[in-house]
């Protein structure tokens, strides 16, 4: 096991992306073998997100939310201009993405990505390009936008791009790690 203690610092370089036009061709097929369901979580609870969340993101030091306040989180969550959606599939949870609308014209993808247990097994592309045409699917959108950090997936920044993001800004920064790091179990 390869752990990073809380209380080490650890620097990253944050990417933001940005699609200025729909892909072409359209909603993407289900993948062999799926036969799981894509579920729009209706007024989820604050539990609910960030269970998603850590489930998700452990493995990638996703911390920020953690420090916003719950009546914030509330509030953000029960937006009609924010959607999360869970794929799920034998009785759990694989993935989930959460689309903001709450900018004039701008879709972006806050939150995407699979559980562990879920990665590798053909699911992640659908479930993108599901995000994707979904967030181009509202009335208005001109333009989807989307952030990596060298800390998530090693292939997030160019599944992004290989789907038609554009790379738009880059910033190096450190942070100090709130909960332990297994990076172990981060794929390369």
């Amino acid at each position: 096991m390869t752990l990073q203690p809380a209380g080490s610092t650890v620097q990253y370089r944050v990417t933001w992306l940005e699609m200025t036009h729909r892909p072409k061709g359209g909603w993407p097929p289900a993948p062999l073998g799926m036969d799981g369901a894509l579920l729009r979580a209706e007024t989820p609870p604050v539990w609910y997100f960030l269970s998603l969340y850590d489930a998700v993101g452990r493995d990638y030091a996703w911390e920020d939310i953690h420090a916003r306040e719950h009546d914030d989180l509330h509030d953000w969550l029960q937006s009609p201009d924010v959607a999360l959606y869970t794929l799920m599939q034998q009785g759990w949870p694989h993935g989930f993405f959460l689309l903001d609308w709450r900018e004039k014209g701008v879709c972006d993808l806050a939150y995407f990505g699979l559980v562990p247990e879920a990665v590798g097994r053909g699911m992640g592309t659908w479930l993108l390009r599901t995000a994707i045409q979904t967030g181009w699917d509202r009335a208005g959108v001109a333009r989807m936008t989307v952030n990596t950090c060298s800390l998530d997936h090693p292939r997030a920044l160019a599944q992004y791009q290989k789907h038609g993001f554009s790379v738009v800004a880059q910033e190096d920064r450190s942070r100090v790690l709130t909960r332990d790091r297994d990076t172990s179990r981060i794929p390369e």
